[in-house]
């Protein structure tokens, strides 16, 4: 009596010649890991296509959106990124490769407007570089530990956020490149603070193929406020994420599914002093977000 075909196999043998032609002509790659990610994407879009009969129209008007966003990328801007992010695959790609120790500070998406080697700037500096500094700042400080509660020194803590019109200096055209950027280093007990303004809720780029796409699947352009957060140290796994501000309205409805509970902190008043002034530089009251962040090794 004849073997019976698996599901598997049977899908193998109802797909068209030209997908199995195409996937098979991969074979060669010698690296095993590429091989396989060539070869699967090959397949799945194949299978993409056949289920939903993709007609010509649709496949060129895919092929322009493409082009298109590229076009929109350059040395400030990655469309490519905020397109990834919108479709929720940053997010996902963040909960498989990060997250190994539930100690560790949770991750969340990288965004598309990081820009790198801006100033290094000394502990307690302001961000705030370009136009006014804020009536009453915000002071953001703790410490860099890992997960078995050791201080990290030299640790590089790239931050970023937008301006109080909700645009990145690069994005703003208006703004110096530096504004609200800057890296800072722990200091020999894995401390690290900065002065700032509190960050405001802000929309993605709606100027772009992303633009486009969430226009036409009436969807938010919100994203809720934040302060980004990149933070490598020698031996440790580089941590990518995102400080949001509490009571915000657009942290259940994130554009880019980024909120976790653990990065959503309270912004508290207080009251200039001796203290803030000498370790600070604060002589009038101002905000406080104090949060440690935990590495874990790499």
């Amino acid at each position: 009596m004849p073997t019976s075909l698996t599901s598997d196999a049977r899908a193998i043998l109802k797909q068209p010649k030209v997908t199995k032609q195409a996937v098979d002509s991969f074979h060669q790659i010698e690296n095993p890991r590429h091989r396989h990610l060539i070869r699967t994407l090959v397949q799945k879009i194949h299978d993409y296509v056949q289920e939903v009969e993709l007609t010509e129209e649709e496949w060129l008007y895919t092929i322009n959106f493409l082009t298109k966003t590229g076009q929109m990328c350059h040395d400030q801007r990655q469309e490519f990124i905020l397109l990834s992010d919108v479709l929720g695959i940053s997010m996902l790609v963040d909960e498989i490769n990060n997250q190994k120790d539930i100690n560790q500070t949770p991750s969340t998406v990288f965004g598309p407007f990081f820009v790198d080697k801006m100033p290094i700037r000394n502990f307690a500096d302001s961000i705030v570089v370009d136009g006014e500094q804020p009536e009453t700042p915000l002071l953001v400080k703790g410490q860099i530990r890992n997960t078995k509660g050791e201080p990290i020194t030299n640790a590089y803590i790239d931050v970023w956020q937008t301006a109080d019109n909700g645009m990145y200096s690069g994005q703003d055209p208006n703004q110096k490149i530096d504004n609200l950027r800057g890296l800072f280093i722990s200091d020999s007990e894995g401390n690290y603070a900065f002065k700032s303004s509190l960050p405001v809720s802000y929309q993605i780029p709606s100027d772009g193929t992303v633009g486009q796409l969430l226009n036409y699947a009436k969807r938010t352009f919100w994203r809720p406020a934040h302060i980004h957060f990149k933070i490598a140290a020698e031996g440790y796994q580089t941590l990518v994420t995102h400080l949001f501000t509490d009571n915000d309205e657009y942290l259940g409805s994130d554009a880019v599914f980024g909120v976790k509970e653990g990065l959503i902190v309270q912004p508290v008043l207080k009251s200039a002093d001796e203290a803030s002034e000498k370790h600070f530089g604060l002589k009038k009251d101002y905000y406080l977000i104090g949060y440690d962040f935990i590495l874990t090794r790499s």
